[in-house]
């Protein structure tokens, strides 16, 4: 194909209120902050203001791609976020998104495939670029303000989740050996109901009884299977190297959902890689769900250990469950 998508330009944003562990201490009553630091390796994390919303967290990223890549809101002919924590039911936060920057020649959308949708909106908007001509600018944000939904006492939920945006631009580009490679989605429908937010839609509408015992709030229902995302993760690295006929060892940069740093090693263990290859931020961001894949791939950008033509996978999944890779050469 002579014309595909690639990535133009980048950028994220976290808010600037932190919550190191040691204020876990204090509203659990117990030394959750050795635990975290030696099990999950998250020493800090970010939470929005009581003034911010998830909207405002998409325009500072967005502010921050456009300037990387001397874009003007004009320019942008289609936005597409994903997030699990939209500004309303309904309208789409896109919606409020394109009107507050000035986006006049956007067409917009939501998707919420929870922690894979940012690699979901990846593959989407590489395909609009790829197969319409109108697409020429494509912005991709992933976006999470989960603090919004996290219940003070649940030392599961509490202690990981997190708030931040990232922003991809891409770009249609004439006879180019770099952009979109190749790409995957799969759901294992059955984990619907082991980790969501749960009221709020027609299934649970709120009312004041849902209120008081916290049911619109985010929850582990039940435990997944400790092995699952590094088997997922694996298997749809191996098979994106099948579609390329290449070896894992060509592949420069992994970057998986930031959940788990034991679940990324793992994955980099049954692939034969080195732990180095992916790139691990959640240590002073926390869990950000569709933002945790852009923002620790920024986190690696601005350290100056991307370069272009460097191969590139993106894995990411979420609640529901969703999958979803994508191959980029950068």
């Amino acid at each position: 194909m002579n014309r595909n998508a690639i990535i133009h330009s980048t950028g994220a944003y976290v808010p600037e209120r932190v919550i190191s562990n040691k204020y876990f201490n204090k509203l659990l009553g117990e030394d959750v902050d050795a635990w975290l630091k030696e099990n999950v390796e998250i020493y800090e994390r970010r939470w929005c203001t009581d003034e911010q919303s998830t909207a405002d967290l998409v325009i500072e990223a967005a502010k921050n791609a456009m300037k990387a890549g001397d874009i003007k809101p004009e320019d942008i002919d289609l936005l597409i976020i994903s997030t699990d924590t939209p500004e309303y039911i309904s309208p789409s936060t896109a919606s409020k998104v394109t009107f507050k920057m000035g986006m006049v020649n956007a067409g917009s959308f939501d998707i919420n495939t929870a922690c894979a949708g940012f690699v979901t909106a990846l593959d989407m908007a590489a395909k609009y670029i790829r197969s319409d001509e109108q697409y020429r600018t494509v912005m991709v944000v992933g976006a999470y303000a989960m603090s919004k939904y996290l219940n003070p006492q649940n030392k599961n939920t509490i202690t990981l989740f997190a708030d931040g945006a990232g922003a991809f631009i891409l770009k249609a580009e004439e006879n180019t050996d770099r952009g979109f490679l190749a790409s995957e989605l799969i759901t294992k429908g059955e984990y619907y109901d082991y980790m969501g937010i749960y009221a709020g839609g027609t299934n649970k509408p709120i009312t004041d009884e849902v209120l008081a015992n916290s049911e619109n709030l985010l929850q582990f229902v039940k435990k997944f299977p400790k092995t699952l995302n590094p088997q997922m993760w694996s298997m749809m690295s191996t098979n994106l190297c099948n579609r390329l006929q290449i070896e894992p060892n060509v592949v420069d940069h992994f970057f998986l959902t930031q959940i788990n740093i034991n679940s990324i090693r793992e994955t980099m263990d049954i692939l034969g890689q080195p732990h180095k290859k992916a790139q691990t931020s959640m240590h002073y961001y926390g869990y950000t769900g569709s933002a945790c894949i852009p923002l620790a791939f920024q986190d690696r950008l601005d350290a100056g250990k991307i370069q272009r033509g460097d191969l590139i996978f993106f894995i990411g999944s979420g609640g529901g469950l969703a999958f979803a890779s994508t191959a980029f050469r950068y």
